[in-house]
């Protein structure tokens, strides 16, 4: 028991990377303010949680602004491309919902609908992550996202679940939890993502080798 909550220990290595996850979530905030840089913000945060996931903590305040700066670039193109998407499907959403027929040309369309948005939440989940660990093309990184998302279902159910449960409690249940917000779910989606990554990598440095 006093092993548990010594200071060195597991638990409380933890609890200080939960906190660590507070401070980012408030940098992650701050640089989102702007909106046209969320892309980039969300893509720092990972930087630094998925360091976090591998114990390679360090200045998290230094290597936030590094990937954010050295990101900066692509990973707006990406934010843009997915905001101009997003709100596309959300009107599309919203004309299905008020225009529904019960015919068999309305139920397709309803299912292409459903199948495109499932392939938007996955690339927005793994995009970010992806792009704070790797360096490639746009259009890779795209197809990367949905390739690894279907590949590890799993993983991707379990992350969906995370985002889901956090929204559902800062909107039903505890607003306040804002504060970890994004922050926390980096974090825990980056222990989730740190050995699927570990593999995409591994797999990069031998075709490189060939």
């Amino acid at each position: 028991m006093r092993d548990i909550f010594n200071i060195e220990g597991p638990l409380m290595g933890f609890l200080t990377k939960i906190t660590n996850s507070v401070y980012l979530n408030l940098l992650w905030l701050i640089c989102c303010l702007p909106i046209v840089t969320i892309g980039a913000s969300t893509t720092a945060l990972f930087y630094v949680t998925l360091k976090l996931a591998k114990n390679e903590e360090g200045n998290l305040t230094k290597a936030f602004f590094y990937s954010f700066k050295e990101n900066f670039k692509q990973s707006t193109i990406i934010w843009l491309i997915l905001l101009i998407v997003g709100i596309v499907l959300a009107f599309d959403g919203y004309v299905f919902y008020r225009m529904r027929f019960e015919n068999v040309f309305w139920t397709i369309a309803a299912a292409v609908f459903l199948i495109a948005v499932a392939a938007y939440l996955i690339i927005l989940m793994y995009i970010f992550p992806l792009l704070a660990r790797f360096d490639n093309t746009t259009l890779a990184m795209f197809k990367n996202s949905i390739m690894l998302g279907m590949r590890f279902l799993l993983c991707t159910a379990i992350m969906a679940f995370l985002y889901f449960a956090m929204a559902f409690v800062a909107i039903h249940i505890f607003t306040p939890i804002l504060l970890f917000g994004e922050g926390l779910c980096a974090l825990l989606c980056s222990y989730l993502l740190s050995n699927i990554l570990l593999l995409c990598q591994e797999k990069t440095e031998e075709r490189t080798s060939l």
